[in-house]
């Protein structure tokens, strides 16, 4: 690792905006604009606010409606449909069934839905048909949203394409069946709860980039001085970050950053969409990005295998299953926290 500081990131107080309007134009220099100023932010910071999206009002809440309704059935009920029963990971996470950073069980439940992949052909560890519950308007709600926030990850996937200097499909035409996941996360509030127990823990995402839709504060992000930023809510704004995939794509251009939730001061809900390419795309510095040698050396990952591996390392039944040799850990396998500020 580099004697150098820890991050390349600024020592920001506060998180960048962004209007991705342009990014739906038919003009090519209003889309390199948007795309310059993407960058910007991506280098800097690694996290930023975007609007301009498209995403309608009407969409974003029939998806906190349907997390508010099944959340609230009772604990049975919900692990009628428990992540370990599906074919790929998609259902009911119960509160201690996931760990990150330090250890500590995270004070949150959460219902996973992936990419519904129907195909008997391609299947993967973690590509498959998602295991949706019987709640009235789930599926048909939670899929709208779902279309229309892959919708703006198609956009931000060219931006970042062009403001890495590349053809503007080089990183869209990797994602055609991607294993992107939509995480609908309650955070209940507990005022008994211990002061230092995080809603979760602090991390770096594994995809390329994550798109956040939160209802109430209480993520923090890490900046290049070490310091944990406050991101508080922005009106029609999504938070976007970059995450492990992208920092080794842009050959460390742009940098994973860590993030976490604190203890939360009131009920919250959390909606990311982890934004991957398809599942056997290899991730490697991208050729016309490595005349310039990076801090650190990156290997060749395989999307989906890194995604396993890192879900392997957290999810308890996925270590249990790793513990009775029912599965084994992919090829050049990373450790939890290998990017970003904690990777350095």
């Amino acid at each position: 690792m580099s004697d150098k500081a820890p991050s390349t990131h600024t020592a920001f107080t506060t998180l960048p905006c962004v209007d991705i309007a342009g990014l739906f134009s038919s003009d090519v220099a209003v889309r390199y604009k948007v795309a310059q100023q993407l960058g910007q932010a991506a280098r800097d910071v690694g996290f930023l606010y975007i609007t301009g999206h498209g995403v309608s009002p009407v969409l974003r809440q029939r998806l906190v409606e349907r997390a508010q309704e099944y959340f609230a059935r009772p604990l049975d009920d919900k692990m009628r449909f428990y992540i370990g029963q599906s074919e790929n990971h998609s259902g009911y996470v119960p509160e201690g069934e996931e760990k990150l950073g330090d250890g500590a069980v995270d004070c949150k439940e959460a219902y996973d839905v992936n990419y519904d992949y129907r195909s008997d052909l391609g299947r993967r560890p973690m590509l498959g048909p998602t295991q949706w519950p019987d709640a009235p308007g789930f599926q048909e709600d939670v899929h709208a949203y779902y279309q229309a926030a892959l919708n703006v990850a198609n956009a931000l996937f060219r931006g970042f394409a062009l403001a890495l200097e590349l053809k503007e499909d080089a990183l869209t035409r990797h994602v055609n069946h991607p294993p992107s996941q939509l995480r609908m996360i309650h955070y209940p509030y507990n005022s008994s709860a211990p002061s230092d127990r995080p809603g979760i823990g602090a991390h770096t995402d594994y995809e390329c980039f994550t798109i956040l839709l939160p209802t109430a504060p209480g993520l923090e992000v890490l900046n290049g001085a070490g310091e944990w930023i406050d991101v508080p809510l922005k009106e029609d704004a999504f938070v976007i970050n970059i995450g492990d995939m992208l920092e080794v794509l842009s050959n460390g251009q742009f940098v994973a950053t860590s993030h976490r939730v604190r203890k939360v001061k009131e009920e919250r809900y959390s909606f990311p969409l982890f934004c991957a390419c398809d599942y056997d795309t290899e991730i490697a510095p991208l050729a016309s990005l490595t005349h310039n040698k990076p801090e650190r050396e990156y290997i060749s990952l395989k999307c989906g295998d890194h995604l396993y591996a890192q879900t392997i390392q957290t999810f308890t039944y996925l270590k249990e299953r790793l513990a009775r040799g029912e599965i084994s850990m992919p090829e050049n396998s990373q450790a939890t926290d290998s990017f970003g500020y904690h990777g350095r």
